[in-house]
């Protein structure tokens, strides 16, 4: 990657307090990190770690107490809440653990919302939909609604609706944590194929070592810092580091 490239998103120094005086939780304490172009990572940590919180402001969906988070080279600091909107639309994709499908849309109408809501050209973006759920295998399914979809099939769903628009980055939080053990391979085989075949970058933050084990890149927290950031793992190394963090 040239060196002028910038991450697909990034924090630096980020602090997220809640609560002030005797119940002040610092749930970030000065995270550093950028997620390259094209790169798989996987954020674990015990309960409490600060693992959703930093996703929700990479995605913008929270502001940070002190720090900065840019996504693609575009600081969301200083930015107002309007224009973050907006970016969020057009740069960042998002699968979320329960799915969040509209029911009275079908399966190719929930993956079209966020461009249509963007104000993105619905001839390309339909044509980039009716792809991506043929990639995804369920283009037959494209004309049902959420309630007539298995679980597996519901998050197949949401991962076309997050790369329908080409994002910098797609954000997964515990994308598995709903499904069977069958449909969370499915959708993790389906997350590791949008990187490597489709170029995308995600983001995923799991407490299954199963699910970090198809990551480029596994970065732990404990207590709102960074304790290790390491390469691929298989699942008995996750397995085997969480275990030392949490004993530590």
């Amino acid at each position: 990657m040239p060196e002028d490239t910038p991450a697909a998103v990034e924090s630096r120094a980020l602090v997220k307090v809640y609560g002030e005086g005797p119940s002040e939780v610092r749930a970030l304490d000065g995270v550093t990190l950028a997620f390259e172009p094209g790169q798989f990572a996987a954020v674990m940590g015990p309960s409490g770690s600060g693992k959703s919180t930093l996703l929700h402001l990479l995605g913008g969906l929270d502001r940070p107490t002190s720090g900065e988070v840019a996504v693609g080279g575009t600081t969301l600091t200083g930015l107002a809440d309007a224009d973050v909107t907006r970016l969020r639309a057009r740069r960042i994709g998002f699968v979320f653990q329960f799915f969040n499908l509209l029911p009275t849309l079908t399966a190719e109408e929930n993956a079209l919302l966020p461009l249509m809501l963007s104000g993105a050209d619905l001839d390309a973006g339909g044509e980039r939909v009716r792809f991506l759920l043929e990639r995804m295998g369920i283009a037959e399914r494209a004309r049902h609604r959420p309630d007539e979809l298995s679980g597996g099939e519901q998050q197949r769903v949401a991962l076309v609706r997050a790369l329908a628009g080409k994002p910098d980055v797609v954000l997964a939080d515990e994308p598995t944590g709903n499904l069977d053990t069958s449909s969370s391979r499915e959708v993790l085989e389906l997350l590791r194929s949008a990187v490597d075949d489709l170029g995308h970058t995600v983001v995923m933050v799991t407490h299954d070592p199963q699910a970090a084990s198809y990551a480029d890149r596994v970065v732990f927290l404990r207590d709102g810092r960074v304790v290790e950031d390491v390469g691929r793992l298989s699942r008995d190394d996750v397995i085997e580091q969480m275990r030392a963090l949490e004993a530590s």
